[in-house]
């Protein structure tokens, strides 16, 4: 299935660092039971077991089940790895390091506040076959009209003090090429690739705007380090059924609710809290009141706007 094929190679790599970092935490902590667990590794004869693997795949909710032993691999490999470079800091006496043991207490408190939120929300529940139709219909450029995007992107090094000149010169360009002969007439360092991407694999701004746009038509986006001209050389109609899409839409819901719970969770507790910014960092508690609740994204990703552009090939 294409769906699930897509999200998943996404989440996988990313997810896998940070569940075995906090399932190597549950073993130096030492895990109920765990003299009776099975063992899956030993390194210098420190145990590894099954407990551990089992606790980093609980924290990667959105792992398509096929890929389940494939990730189990992954993490007994990622948590032996870990376990030797744990050993080696401890024989140099890294943990008298103040620098690490500010990153102990951060890694504490970080796997303190995800077990909370973890016993809040609990295991998360299966929408049902009504939620997942109605997800279906409410996301065609997902599934029912779902594309196949060829991009073009140049990739501008500018400073901030030049982005706006140069949107401006993208817009009353004539065509492309016209564009392009005057940013090598200001010598701007450009980098220029193209690959396909499917729908579910842009950020939802980006979505939105592709759909709506022609053939041969530019869009600029924002970048750490200058713009991104982004040319829709083509597309391709490839959707997908209610029935390919369920596992997909099954994890996307689940992900959505649980972020709407853990954001009543904050709120409440926040509102509950004497919380004081001080100095330099007053202007972070401005941002607690201004945050509108309740955006939800429709694909993995999702970053900054995009502003459309009139130039089109020739």
């Amino acid at each position: 299935m294409i769906m699930n094929m897509s999200f998943s190679r996404i989440y996988l790599p990313i997810c896998l660092g940070v569940v075995v970092a906090i399932a190597g935490c549950d073993a130096k902590q030492g895990v109920p039971g765990a003299d009776n667990a099975k063992v899956v590794a030993q390194v210098n004869g420190t145990k590894l077991t099954e407990d551990q693997v089992q606790t980093a795949l609980q924290r990667m909710p959105n792992l398509d089940k096929n890929r389940t032993k494939e990730a189990s691999l992954q993490i007994a490999r990622s948590l032996v790895e870990q376990e030797l470079l744990v050993q080696k800091a401890e024989q140099e006496k890294l943990t008298d390091d103040p620098k690490v043991k500010a990153m102990l207490d951060a890694a504490r408190k970080q796997a303190l506040a995800q077990a909370y939120m973890e016993k809040k929300l609990g295991p998360p529940a299966l929408p049902t076959a009504g939620e997942i139709t109605a997800y279906y219909n409410q996301h065609p450029e997902l599934f029912a009209q779902r594309k196949l995007y060829q991009l073009q992107e140049v990739a501008i090094k500018a400073p901030a003090s030049e982005h706006e000149v140069i949107r401006a010169q993208l817009a009353a360009a004539k065509s492309l090429n016209e564009f392009g002969s005057w940013l090598k007439s200001k010598n701007y360092p450009i980098n220029a690739t193209q690959e396909i991407k499917a729908a579910e694999q842009l950020p939802a701004p980006l979505l939105a705007k592709l759909q709506t746009m022609p053939d041969g038509q530019a869009t600029i986006v924002a970048a750490p380090n200058g713009l991104v001209i982004l040319v829709l050389a083509g597309s391709q109609l490839q959707p997908v059924t209610e029935a390919q899409a369920k596992p997909a839409i099954e994890r996307l819901v689940q992900a959505q609710k649980r972020r709407e719970v853990a954001k009543q969770e904050l709120d409440k507790l926040k509102a509950a809290a004497k919380i004081e910014y001080l100095g330099d960092y007053v202007e972070a508690g401005k941002l607690d009141t201004s945050s509108a609740p309740g955006a939800t994204s429709t694909a993995p990703n999702n970053t900054a706007g995009q502003t459309p552009t009139n130039p089109t090939t020739k």
